[in-house]
């Protein structure tokens, strides 16, 4: 089956933390170009709608989607290729400071080949002028294809509190699955419970919605289930990807399920989605960067994370 992602790209520009004596480090980001990375690098045919600049860290991301199979396909050049600067603490968490706009163009044939599965997310998907074109493309498709959102929240760039909800809101009512952290919840509904926030997306007719909590692990629920999973324990180099990398995998562990499919997964798949999506997250922070595992590391990892704690991943 085919993806598409539609999302920005964004050359993210990593701080070391202060007094560390190490060099700044650029790598090719942007949620849903990290989503589009690592669905590629688990042999997954997938498109990116984006928009790049003609400059060096355009052609940066580029060059590293396009190696790992991504057809990359822009609609309207901006003037520089967005950017991130992110600071790291000393647990490696990250923060960001943005240079970014979105004005991406729908294009003649913004999706062929024919998707069975569009995600989009970020920026891109509340950010005018080009979020427009971005659900409008999303609504289109809709009828044939499912529907995945991550908000990725970037405070810095959401504007006034209440549109920006109702702005999410609108995305999530567009999906079928829809994966947050609880650092977006946080922002968006200040005082609510992850489940409590679960329970209102899908009443806004998600089927499944996935909560990610970093070291602390990961929630699935749907009408029927709510299912939880703890995260291996890892060696944290930075945080930057791990998120796109726990989404890459999700879609690819449910890769071919339809709209009402999704509403009647089990406790037991459910759980085998947390495991999974948790341990390429936590292969994405053992290194530096948004650097998601292929296939085989992926299921190595598996297999030592179970090794390590005597029960599956």
């Amino acid at each position: 089956m085919s993806f598409l992602v539609i999302g920005e790209c964004v050359a993210d520009i990593v701080r070391a933390p202060a007094g560390s004596g190490a060099a700044d480090r650029v790598h090719a980001g942007g949620s849903p170009a990290n989503v589009a990375y690592g669905l590629a690098r688990l042999g997954r045919d997938v498109t990116l709608l984006t928009q790049l600049a003609d400059d060096p860290t355009g052609r940066l991301i580029a060059d590293h989607l396009e190696g790992a199979g991504v057809r990359v396909e822009v609609g309207g050049v901006p003037a520089r290729t967005p950017s991130a600067v992110v600071g790291l603490d000393e647990r490696g968490q990250a923060t960001y400071t943005f240079d970014i706009a979105w004005t991406w163009e729908v294009g003649p044939t913004p999706y062929a080949p024919a998707p069975a599965h569009v995600h989009i997310g970020s920026v891109a998907a509340v950010t005018e002028p080009g979020a427009t074109a971005v659900l409008a493309v999303t609504e289109t498709l809709r009828d044939r294809a499912t529907v995945s959102y991550d908000p990725n929240v970037r405070p810095a760039l959401m504007g006034e509190h209440g549109a920006a909800v109702a702005r999410v809101e609108r995305c999530v009512a567009l999906s079928d699955l829809v994966k947050a952290s609880d650092e977006d919840l946080a922002w968006l509904y200040p005082g609510e419970s992850p489940d409590a926030v679960a329970e209102h997306w899908l009443g806004l007719g998600p089927a499944l919605v996935l909560v990610t909590r970093g070291g602390d692990g990961s929630l699935a629920v749907t009408r029927r289930e709510t299912v939880r999973a703890d995260a291996p324990a890892v060696t944290v180099a930075d945080t930057v990807g791990a998120g796109d990398s726990f989404m890459s995998a999700v879609l690819d562990t449910l890769a071919g399920r339809g709209r009402a499919e999704l509403g009647e997964l089990g406790g037991a798949c459910l759980a085998e989605v947390l495991r999974r999506a948790g341990a390429a997250a936590a292969v994405t922070v053992s290194r530096a960067g948004a650097q998601p595992p292929d296939l085989a590391e992926l299921d190595s990892a598996r297999a030592e994370f179970a090794l390590r704690s005597g029960r599956a991943w």
